[in-house]
């Protein structure tokens, strides 16, 4: 069966892991694990720094195509999130720079059309999910990252770097594409309980 085909199915499907957030340390060596020179390690760096500093979720990267990225106005279409529902995403200048990258090694391949998505084969078909969890964890392994490396956790990583970067709960509830800042609070409580943290933190004791 072709691992990278639509209908391939993981050994893991079904199961459960807990979230593992990773350090900013962490999500940069994974991006460092993949090529800066082959066209799959571009469009991979590309894909991690999109589902890192866009927020995005795997299939609502997959779907993408080039037309939804407007780096003149700091913003990605997301036209398929979760229920179906349409939203607007900001991605920052740097993200913006390395999904370039990738799409001018696209063209320079002779990708291009309507129907291609922005994060394909090198002969232009559908990168599926399965292919992108497997490609994380082997990057993790080649940077040294012990911790499970997985899409939906980008998504919380980049969650909580703004989070501890003082946006607003109602801003990142947008970002995420959630439906309610409700959803969004418990999301970010479960992933980062500042308050719990801090409160221990600053407990002292003698021996």
């Amino acid at each position: 069966m072709d691992p990278m085909a639509p209908n391939f199915e993981p050994s893991n499907k079904g199961r459960s892991y807990p979230v593992e957030v990773l350090t900013e340390d962490e999500v940069r060596r994974l991006i460092r694990a993949c090529s800066n020179r082959a066209p799959t390690g571009i469009r991979n760096r590309a894909l991690i720094v999109l589902l890192w500093r866009g927020q995005l979720r795997v299939s609502e990267a997959l779907s993408l195509q080039p037309k939804d990225l407007d780096r003149s106005s700091g913003t990605v279409r997301v036209l398929r999130g979760k229920g179906n529902k349409a939203r607007t995403v900001g991605l920052d200048e740097g993200a913006f720079a390395i999904v370039e990258r990738w799409l001018e090694v696209r063209a320079k391949r002779g990708i291009n059309g309507r129907n291609r998505p922005l994060f394909c084969t090198l002969d232009g078909k559908p990168v599926d999910a399965s292919y992108v969890r497997r490609m994380l964890k082997r990057m993790a392994s080649r940077a040294g990252i012990e911790k499970r490396v997985h899409p939906h956790g980008l998504r919380h990583t980049g969650a909580r770097e703004l989070l501890s970067e003082g946006v607003d709960v109602g801003v990142i509830s947008k970002q995420l594409g959630h439906t309610s800042i409700a959803t969004t609070a418990r999301y970010l409580d479960h992933i980062s309980p500042q308050r719990v943290i801090d409160t221990m933190r600053q407990r002292s004791w003698d021996l």
